[in-house]
């Protein structure tokens, strides 16, 4: 990654975007300290040192967040819901996402709370995905969650045919996953928070400084719910997830 930032300032280009996570920023922010950059990641931009805060970014970046992290908790609210026979969910990782251990802690949290037993599984490449997946009839886990990671993402297709193939019912962090065959997916609207990094970086480039921008949270959420996907699995959508969701796949 720090190659790819030292090309981009190499070209000397007017703006850089990134996304993928606080790590994508910071090796764009030590490249450099003049070229604006707007960011949209997933984890906590203050706690990992991309800014100085929120309302006051100070230096050359700005930008918006998924709150990712957060959202774990009630990704785990609502499985448990659809799934409620679920006594042990399975908990998929990636070891190399920098705040992973972190993660881990609060959703362990969240499930002790839930009165649920949490099975935590690490890949950060395909076949540690495919034995991850392997595991789960082992731990005879009644649901997974997915982490929210660039890797996953990237395998989606991949992870959606596993759960698949294993019956397992999953939660993922986009609807790209539920668009995929996946469950049931609930997290920030990529497009919304692009949306919004495209203004900000038409702002930056008319003339204002990062540092004056504040970094936003993301205020729009989406959850969508496969009904095709709950059909193969035998599942029946409570009334209260459909009633709430943004989005049903037919």
């Amino acid at each position: 990654m720090p190659g790819f930032a030292a090309d981009l300032v190499g070209r000397k280009v007017d703006l850089i975007l990134t996304t993928g996570g606080n790590h994508v920023a910071l090796a764009a922010k030590n490249a450099t300290s003049t070229i604006p950059i707007v960011f949209v990641t997933g984890d906590d931009p203050v706690a990992d040192g991309v800014v100085a805060s929120l309302p006051r970014p100070g230096g050359n970046l700005t930008g918006f967040t998924q709150l990712s992290i957060e959202l774990t908790a009630k990704k785990l609210d609502l499985i448990t819901e659809l799934v409620p026979r679920a006594a042990a969910v399975a908990f998929l990782v990636n070891p190399k996402y920098p705040n992973t251990e972190r993660i881990i802690q609060d959703t362990q949290q969240a499930a002790r709370t839930k009165g649920v037993q949490l099975h935590v599984l690490k890949a950060a490449n395909d076949a540690e995905v495919d034995n991850a997946f392997s595991a789960l009839v082992e731990l005879h886990a009644g649901a997974l969650l997915l982490g929210s990671d660039s890797f996953f993402f990237s395998q989606r297709e991949q992870i959606v045919a596993l759960a698949s193939r294993q019956a397992i019912p999953a939660i993922y962090s986009g609807r790209a996953y539920a668009a995929a065959g996946g469950l049931i997916s609930y997290g920030a609207s990529l497009s919304a928070l692009f949306r919004e990094a495209g203004i900000y970086a038409g702002r930056i480039l008319k003339g204002e400084k990062p540092a004056d921008l504040p970094v936003q949270q993301a205020a729009t959420f989406e959850l969508v719910v496969n009904l095709n996907t709950a059909k193969a699995l035998g599942l029946t959508v409570p009334p209260s997830i459909l009633a709430r969701a943004d989005e049903v796949i037919e």
